[in-house]
């Protein structure tokens, strides 16, 4: 059953899996939210659990960072272990002032100054959206914890050291996109392709309009309010 890149078994994923950059973001929601996890791959240093939640089986695993790493692991668990739901729990830059560091914004929607679409040969322009479902599934969590998550659309970037500069990339809000990320593209992208559902749920980590920051451990340990509503929206999904 094993992939170039995850040395998984069959059925050892389930349904729904979050997935986060960073592999040790994943280590930390399989042991401080998962019950009994068991660690299901590790190629490349790429961390991936399989737990419970509530009783419902739920599985994390890291993505890396940029739509080609997420492309491929994405493609992977949609096409050969069965997966129905990804939900990116992915930190992001704020690009207007709207939101404030720390804010959970779902993209319904994803800009992207990324070629990935190209390889579809589609004969216009594809517009990555995420799964409704999963989006309003999501919204309803939310509002249930008493969180004020946003909704709204994401610019997902294939630079992180952006030649243009910050400028360039705060352009993008006078079109109603709150912040940049890098995967939600890719991610959307290849859900569609698969018949697949996907869903990216990002913390303002870094604000490109006020300068505020946080730190990588902030980044790893303390959005926890996203990783619970992800949890929550992979336990309605079971559910439905």
């Amino acid at each position: 059953m094993a992939t170039p890149h995850i040395n998984a078994k069959d059925n050892d994923f389930a349904k729904t899996v979050l997935m986060p950059g960073d592999p040790l973001r994943a280590k930390f929601i399989a042991e401080n939210f998962l019950e009994n996890p068991v660690q299901v791959n590790s190629v490349r240093g790429i961390l991936g659990y399989t737990g419970t939640y509530k009783g419902k089986r739920v599985s994390v695993m890291a993505s890396g960072m940029g739509c080609p790493s997420i492309g491929i692991y994405s493609h992977e668990l949609f096409a050969f272990y069965g997966v129905e739901n990804i939900i990116r729990v992915g930190s992001a830059g704020a690009i207007t002032e709207k939101l404030k560091l720390r804010d959970i914004v779902a993209g319904i929607g994803s800009n992207t100054t990324s070629n990935y679409a190209s390889q579809y040969h589609m004969p216009g322009t594809l517009a990555p959206t995420a799964d409704y479902t999963l989006l309003s599934t999501a919204v309803e969590a939310a509002k249930e914890m008493g969180i004020d998550m946003k909704v709204g659309n994401l610019l997902c970037s294939d630079a992180f050291y952006n030649e243009g500069g910050m400028e360039e990339t705060r352009e993008w809000a006078k079109m109603g996109t709150m912040a940049v990320e890098m995967e939600s593209t890719a991610l959307y992208l290849e859900a569609a392709r698969m018949g697949k559902r996907a869903l990216a749920i990002v913390t303002i980590s870094d604000h490109l309009v006020t300068g505020e920051v946080t730190t990588a451990e902030e980044r790893q340990n303390t959005f926890t309010q996203m990783m619970e509503i992800a949890l929550e929206t992979a336990v309605k999904m079971e559910e439905k």
